[in-house]
């Protein structure tokens, strides 16, 4: 399939030139295309910030919700219609900030979706502010001194949850994005995806040399089955590991656990509407 079937007409992108959401988006298309998902099966949900611009410019069904709101929205659409591809894209501050909390229940629920965080450890929308995951002694107009938080670690949190998929990628290294993202697609359950994206405009410290110099990439030696070991690979900072480094198979998804489908496998849309049933149901909240 030619990756253009996702292509916006006349969409007017509102990125920086150089910013690593472009290639993103790029690799997100081929990676889709590959797969032979069309866009009338795909629905992409973002929140709010650079990131949650993606889904604007790519054809597709789209959510756009508020900040830090989007993976409540993703579970539900999955839930309402198991057949469709779910997506969930946006930024370290709308996933791990303002949305830190449905971020970690989420891990819990375990639906089937696969959400992708744009990693440039700054607030880009807004001019450049720390962000989670701002390293120590990063200084922005804000934190002029450097900033004195540890940085939020979002495989760490994931795999001590037990998350169902838990990797990160560089938007710089396109092809090894794209064998990531098609993994995390076709996964069944969460899949959690943090990728490195430098912030040319507002991040003058992570770079694009800057994440090509502090990162590796996990070898076929790594057994990304084994917890303790991917919770070793996911709190190193000398340099930060790149691939998968947790899978766990063994989580019912959100959908499955639903009594809806225990004996009925069919989306909810498709169902008979039995207008008694809704009517008793307000008039016992009455």
């Amino acid at each position: 399939m030619d990756p253009k079937v996702f292509d916006v007409e006349d969409a007017d992108v509102a990125w920086c030139p150089g910013c690593g959401n472009f290639s993103i988006l790029k690799t997100l298309k081929e990676s889709l295309s590959e797969m032979e998902i069309t866009p009338q099966e795909l629905v992409m949900v973002s929140g709010v910030g650079q990131a949650g611009k993606l889904p604007h410019y790519i054809k597709s069904n789209v959510f756009n919700g508020l900040h830090g709101r989007s993976l409540p929205v993703s579970t539900a659409i999955k839930a309402v219609n198991p057949e469709l591809i779910v997506i969930n894209v946006s930024g370290d501050g709308c996933t791990y900030g303002e949305g830190g909390n449905h971020f970690i229940h989420n891990i819990r629920r375990n639906p089937d979706i696969t959400n992708i965080v744009h990693n440039n450890m700054v607030y880009g929308l807004t001019k450049g502010q720390a962000s989670p995951t701002s390293q120590r002694d990063y200084s922005t107009p804000l934190q002029i001194e450097g900033v004195a938080l540890e940085p939020f670690n979002p495989l760490a949190i994931a795999i001590a949850l037990k998350a169902s998929f838990v990797a990160r990628a560089f938007s710089g290294d396109i092809n090894q994005t794209k064998e990531i993202l098609k993994k995390a697609i076709k996964h069944k359950g969460y899949a959690l995806i943090d990728i490195f994206q430098p912030c040319v405009t507002f991040n003058k410290v992570n770079t694009y040399q800057w994440f090509k110099n502090n990162t590796y990439y996990l070898d076929e030696s790594h057994d990304y089955y084994n917890r303790e070991e991917a919770f070793k690979r996911a709190i190193e900072t000398e340099k930060y590991p790149l691939g998968i480094f947790y899978k766990n198979s063994d989580n019912v998804t959100f959908e499955e656990s639903l009594s809806s489908y225990k004996t009925d496998k069919s989306p909810l849309y498709q169902r008979d509407f039995h207008e008694d049933k809704l009517n008793k149901l307000i008039e016992s909240m009455k």
